[in-house]
């Protein structure tokens, strides 16, 4: 079974930058892709974006695309999420995903970490 912890959640002031981990463990060969997305109170979960563990290629969301990046390091099992520019809007619980292909679409995805606080504020 696979499982996902993220980190690197916090406080950040606008204009400030954060970069979230994904780490997996345990069945880490049946994965192909990682999924970013995020929840804000009385919001529904929102794609950001998802790599695939296989090419490294990836897609985003057009809210995100420039401003956020994600990239994996196949030997630590880790996926990364890059947040520039935040805004108080990106704040949010990150959750990423796996066990489905690389979209942006949240049933597509089996496996889902425990989720990160971002609070963007001054």
């Amino acid at each position: 079974q696979l499982q996902l912890v993220e980190s690197g959640g916090g406080l950040v002031q606008p204009g400030g930058s954060l970069r979230l981990a994904c780490a997996a463990s345990g069945s880490t060969s049946d994965y192909v892709a990682i999924g970013w997305f995020r929840q804000a109170p009385g919001k529904e979960r929102e794609g950001l974006g998802c790599i695939s563990t296989w090419d490294g290629s990836t897609n985003y969301a057009a809210s995100v695309k420039g401003r956020f990046s994600i990239s994996r390091d196949k030997a630590k099992n880790t996926a990364y999420l890059q947040m520039n520019s935040l805004k108080p809007e990106d704040t949010a619980i990150y959750y990423c995903a796996a066990n489905g292909p690389c979209e942006l679409h949240a049933g597509g995805y089996g496996s889902w970490g425990q989720g990160t606080q971002v609070t963007v504020s001054s």
